[in-house]
């Protein structure tokens, strides 16, 4: 029989904690709960989770502190709760090392879909950076001969799409913030060229999507960025 996962809630409020320990429990994973980000890190620092989750708004250390202290020491997903609305704090959250997010009110379903998503990822999260040829869903791509297929049919890209495709595979999944893609792809200097992001992405679908005007693949998280799913 193989061990539970490992789920670290991190959240000050006791009627959210108990909840999500309720849920998760049922579904057969180990939960352990903190009430605030330095309570969180050490737990995690003893511990070892597979995944945390945490709220933003915490005494002594906030979610985003949180987040960036898990960031430098690990790669483990993190799911972070947020606020309805708060859509420059997610982005912050984003930026600072969140691979999720999830909006308060939430469902317990959609909470156990990302949390399922998010730990089906991990395990490649190690050696993600150095793989020369991406396989996920309806996509191959090889990074030395530059040569993408997608549903088993070859595509021609330009140099910029092809980064661009290779960096949201190597994320699958996760949500990526306009400003991450643009540092990542084009360089600093382009770091708030949102519009530029848009007309290649743009570009990027009518090539990949069977049907660019409602997107599959490269799907908008409104004011935030994009999330890529490559299908199954």
């Amino acid at each position: 029989m193989s061990p539970k996962q490992r789920i670290l809630i991190a959240d000050d409020e006791p009627q959210i904690t108990r909840v999500l320990r309720t849920g998760l429990t049922t579904r057969l994973y180990d939960v352990r709960v903190a009430a605030d980000g330095e309570s969180a890190l050490d737990t995690f620092n003893d511990w070892h989770p597979d995944l945390v989750v945490t709220d933003l708004a915490m005494p002594n250390m906030g979610g985003l502190d949180l987040c960036r202290r898990l960031r430098s020491i690990s790669q483990v997903p993190i799911i972070v709760l947020s606020v309805k609305g708060e859509e420059k704090t997610k982005v912050e959250a984003l930026d600072a090392g969140a691979d999720d997010f999830v909006t308060k009110p939430f469902s317990m379903e959609e909470l156990l879909a990302r949390i399922r998503a998010a730990l089906r990822r991990a395990p490649a999260a190690s050696d993600e950076n150095d793989a020369l040829v991406l396989e996920s869903g309806d996509f191959k791509l090889d990074v030395e001969t530059r040569k993408v297929t997608v549903r088993g049919l070859e595509i021609h890209l330009t140099p910029k799409e092809f980064e661009l495709l290779e960096h949201l595979m190597r994320h699958a999944g996760k949500v990526l913030t306009h400003r991450k893609l643009l540092t990542s792809i084009w360089g600093g200097n382009y770091a708030d060229q949102t519009e530029y992001l848009r007309v290649f992405v743009g570009q990027l679908r009518k090539k990949i999507e069977p049907d660019p005007t409602s997107p599959r693949y490269i799907l908008t998280e409104p004011w935030i960025g994009y999330r890529f799913d490559p299908g199954v």
